[in-house]
């Protein structure tokens, strides 16, 4: 297959990732305001779907991330590499989506980027400095989002827990339309810029462009992928963040989703990649928990912390199978 070839099928592959991210990871922006009945299921998802394309086009710093720290140059790898790794991811995505399961999108590519690598190339083409940074932050951001939220959980009840149930209730649903739309504005603007390093990697690999600066049109492409993946809808998983950890109100979900947002908003601003998924359900944790702890569905809780250490082990496994594959069938 001619080589500018490979590259087409790199940005189908990752625009796929990005559309199916942006399906699985809909319940991290709208499961709290639709469980909480603040609003429509469908008004939701519109809602999520729009402000996910717009915080796409926040900034670049993740995707430069993505793209330069996870291997050591661009040149060590080729599009078929990338491809396995997103096949990898992809897999995953939609297995974990089937079972109902809130796993992260972004350890599943920082996992099959890995595996497609060391079958590829080996272990000396990734950049261990710049994984364990990524990984760490992954690793840190849900428990940050835990502890945070526990905290912002009793401010609101401290300030606000004089009023009666009804006032209470009516007033933060309201104001649960803002916190919603943060959350959905953080989500594009952290997850859309994975798939757009993806991309701007293989770019610089096949010699199309001088450096590590993201297109314009990748950009839009992948911004536009997330925002229809997003109106998709992921109904299976927005049914577990939403009633199955713990049940919310609407203070609580105002909570939990504003507490995301600026967890979310941080780590773009660092330009570390984080995952929405853990963020979300560590800020549902800690809100839960500002109520009582026996509040929080903690078996529900460890089948996902188990199903987030799986991830990375999981879809590096099958990208680097897809890449020997690869090799069977063209090399």
């Amino acid at each position: 297959m001619p080589d500018l070839w490979w590259l087409y099928a790199v940005v189908v592959f990752a625009l796929a990732f990005d559309y199916i991210n942006g399906f699985h990871d809909t319940a991290n922006a709208i499961a709290t305001s639709v469980s909480t009945r603040a609003l429509a299921p469908h008004h939701a998802v519109w809602l999520a779907a729009g402000l996910n394309f717009l915080g796409a086009l926040l900034s670049t710093g993740v995707a430069k991330t993505i793209g330069g720290d996870i291997v050591k140059s661009a040149q060590l790898i080729d599009q078929p590499v990338i491809i396995a790794a997103l096949i990898g991811a992809i897999f995953w995505n939609l297995l974990t989506w089937w079972l109902g399961i809130p796993s992260s999108s972004s350890h599943a590519l920082i996992g099959g980027v890995m595996g497609a690598v060391i079958a590829g190339r080996g272990l000396y083409a990734l950049k261990l400095a710049g994984i364990q940074k990524i990984v760490l932050s992954l690793i840190l951001s849900p428990v940050i989002a835990l502890v945070t939220g526990y905290f912002v959980m009793i401010i609101l009840l401290w300030v606000f827990g004089r009023l009666g149930p009804g006032m209470l209730n009516t007033g933060f649903k309201r104001m649960q339309l803002l916190s919603a739309s943060l959350m959905a504005f953080s989500h594009g603007s952290n997850d859309a810029q994975k798939a757009m390093g993806i991309i701007t990697l293989s770019l610089l690999a096949a010699g199309q462009i001088p450096t590590l600066e993201v297109p314009t049109w990748v950009k839009l492409s992948c911004a536009m992928a997330m925002g229809f993946g997003t109106a998709a809808g992921g109904w299976k998983i927005i049914k577990t963040m939403g009633t199955r950890i713990f049940r919310m109100e609407p203070i609580n979900g105002f909570a939990a989703d504003l507490n995301s947002a600026l967890v979310i908003f941080g780590a773009t601003f660092l330009h570390l990649p984080v995952s929405t998924t853990h963020v979300v359900s560590g800020s549902i944790m800690g809100v839960g928990s500002a109520q009582r702890v026996t509040a929080v569905r903690w078996t529900t809780a460890r089948q996902m912390v188990f199903a987030w250490v799986l991830t990375i082990p999981a879809s590096g496994v099958t990208s680097a199978l897809t890449y020997y594959l690869y090799k069977l069938l063209f090399l």
